[in-house]
């Protein structure tokens, strides 16, 4: 009983990997000009969306910039800009930078500190 349900397990098992295809994929070429314009539509893509941020519309607001016009703006320019302004946009920090938290901390510290001290 059990050899033959061992061997039906195996037979099924060499029928199901006969039929299962090994690969799926299609290699072929691509031309740089298909990269390239890829990279260039994410980073406009990426510059737009930024632009629409609420803080980023606001500020632009207060300079003086129309949300539109900042939009048809990175409409218009060259993919070399868009790489450079992306790229800056990515290196930028991503919280605020601002001196409050460095003094929160100094402040925690020193209560700390005080805390212990009199402690002892």
């Amino acid at each position: 009983m059990k050899s033959v349900c061992a061997r039906t397990i195996c037979r099924l098992l060499v029928v199901l990997m006969v039929w299962t295809p090994y690969q799926f994929a299609q290699a072929g070429m691509i031309g740089t000009d298909q990269v390239v314009s890829a990279a260039s539509q994410a980073d406009r893509a990426a510059l737009l969306n930024f632009f629409s941020r609420s803080d980023v519309a606001s500020r632009l607001q207060a300079l003086g910039i129309d949300s539109a016009s900042a939009r048809d703006r990175v409409a218009t320019l060259t993919d070399q800009e868009v790489q450079s302004l992306a790229a800056q946009i990515d290196s930028m920090p991503a919280g605020a930078d601002s001196a409050l938290g460095a003094i929160l901390i100094i402040a925690l510290l020193a209560v700390a500190v005080w805390y212990f001290w009199k402690r002892m």
